[in-house]
């Protein structure tokens, strides 16, 4: 298991194949991921500790909607997210293994426009 410290928490890679990857995501209350997207990463979210504000677009536009334990969602290439937690949470994110593949849009810890961690 690899573990990847992030300004938001840490994330821990536990699966990293040529065909899927499987990582937990460590959220601190308070913070949240960049809003961003993928070019061909398709990922699904499910929630195993706490709950997270997903900011999605759908249809065009930005939703919220508030997932919570045992919930998931899948988030399909090219689609604008961001995740928030209020209070810390965990999720697992399974997804296809383009891990670098992040389009940061904005982003509170002076990543916007990077691939770092």
């Amino acid at each position: 298991m690899r573990r990847v410290a992030k300004p938001w928490g840490h994330e821990l890679i536990f699966a990293e194949t040529e065909r899927y990857a499987g990582k937990i995501l460590h959220l601190e209350g308070g913070h949240s991921l960049s809003l961003q997207y993928h070019e061909r990463k398709d990922e699904t979210l499910y929630v195993l500790r706490g709950e997270i504000q997903l900011h999605v677009e759908v249809d065009g536009e930005m939703k919220e909607m508030t997932l919570r334990e045992g919930e998931t969602y899948r988030i399909r290439p090219g689609v604008r997210h961001r995740l928030r937690a209020e209070r810390s949470a965990d999720l697992v994110e399974v997804s296809t293994p383009e891990l670098n593949d992040v389009v940061r849009l904005e982003d509170a810890y002076g990543r916007e426009g990077t691939t770092a961690p």
